[in-house]
């Protein structure tokens, strides 16, 4: 199985709280003269405290179009995710030299080459190093990064493979947008990346090898006729936000009977998983995974948390709760976890662990 060995999360330099957020919100997205009442109740049922930005909060309302954002995203992504990637090596004790794959996941910029290629020489990493770019995956972009890393590692068992999600999410905010989902993105949304490092099974086993959970199984479904409910429009101006109000709905329609089908074909019932690393969707997707899959009070306290620190990074912040799990939970070993995030397809993406 694949061992990870090491997860570590960077946040963008500008932290601000809230307030401060919805102000410069209500400066750039509403008209003139507008009521804002509406905007500071969506920002305030986000129950996010406090979030990372990639700008200083006076520099988003200069950004021109979307060349401009995505010039930025390219320099600060690349910035971040070296940070990322440098800390989860350290962590593991290992070096750039090391590392058989890198797999890169964003869905908040593009770039040709690819941020992963932009690392190889800043890194260190071998020039032989395979790559794997992931784009589109939005939320669940961490946990399906995870998965294809475990399927790599089956078949080069004594490899070493570096996953890193970098998702600057405010630089995607549109200006002079007040559309309801503009206005819940921009209230909900932070900047931050993270890195995890994992061993195929025969480097696991090296006594040189980090200790750390493996990952048992994995698995993914999309959900029919739900494409349009969560996604980008792009526009000249960039990525527009497709956020439907319907999300907490398609959750509580179909992800108790994909957990209870994918634990029960390892033996597993929802009441032996002894850790929930969860994606942190926003309050009525964390109040919709909590009631389909009946979990005790506490269950969700991590990702609640990361919540309330530094809003919802998209692709990264399922690491981040699995980085977090690791240094506070302590599971008892040889218990099974269940990592799990949700995105635009309508998809669900599983990973069964075993601390």
């Amino acid at each position: 199985m694949t061992r990870i060995a090491a997860v570590h999360g960077a946040l963008a330099p500008h932290r601000r709280p809230q307030h401060e957020i919805t102000d410069m919100v209500a400066r750039t997205c509403l008209p003139e003269g507008t009521d804002r009442r509406v905007l500071d109740r969506l920002h305030r049922s986000a129950k996010v405290e406090s979030r990372h930005m990639t700008l200083p909060l006076e520099q988003y309302e200069e950004l021109d179009g979307f060349g401009a954002s995505n010039d930025v995203f390219i320099a600060a992504a690349t910035d971040l995710g070296a940070k990322a990637v440098r800390g989860a090596l350290h962590a593991a004790g290992l070096t750039a030299a090391d590392v058989d794959l890198l797999i890169f996941t964003s869905v908040t910029g593009i770039a040709t080459p690819s941020i992963d290629a932009r690392l190889v020489g800043r890194l260190g990493l071998r020039p032989d190093v395979k790559r794997l770019p992931l784009f589109g995956l939005g939320c669940a972009g961490g946990a399906a990064g995870l998965s294809r890393m475990h399927d790599y590692l089956l078949g080069r068992p004594g490899h070493v493979a570096v996953l890193l999600s970098v998702e600057l999410c405010s630089l995607t905010f549109q200006r002079n947008d007040a559309s309801m989902a503009n206005l819940v993105a921009t209230g909900l949304f932070g900047d931050g990346a993270a890195a995890v490092v994992a061993f195929g099974a025969d480097r696991a086993e090296r006594p040189d090898a980090t200790a750390g959970p493996t990952i048992v199984d994995t698995r993914s479904h999309l959900y029919p006729d739900t494409g349009g409910v969560m996604g980008w429009d792009v526009k000249d101006t960039g990525f527009q936000v497709v956020l439907d109000p319907q999300v907490p709905d398609v959750v509580r329609r179909y992800l108790a009977d994909d957990v209870e089908g994918f634990l029960g074909d390892h033996g597993i019932k929802p009441k032996d998983v002894t850790a929930w690393v969860c994606h942190p969707g926003g309050p009525k997707v964390l109040d919709a995974v909590t009631e389909s899959l009946d979990l005790p009070e506490g269950a969700l306290d991590v990702t609640w948390r990361h919540l309330a620190d530094v809003g919802n990074l998209s692709s990264s912040s399922v690491l981040h709760v699995l980085r977090d799990t690791l240094a506070e939970r302590s599971p008892a070993p040889g218990t099974p976890g269940l990592l799990l995030a949700m995105g635009p397809g309508f998809a669900c993406e599983l990973v069964l662990l075993r601390w």
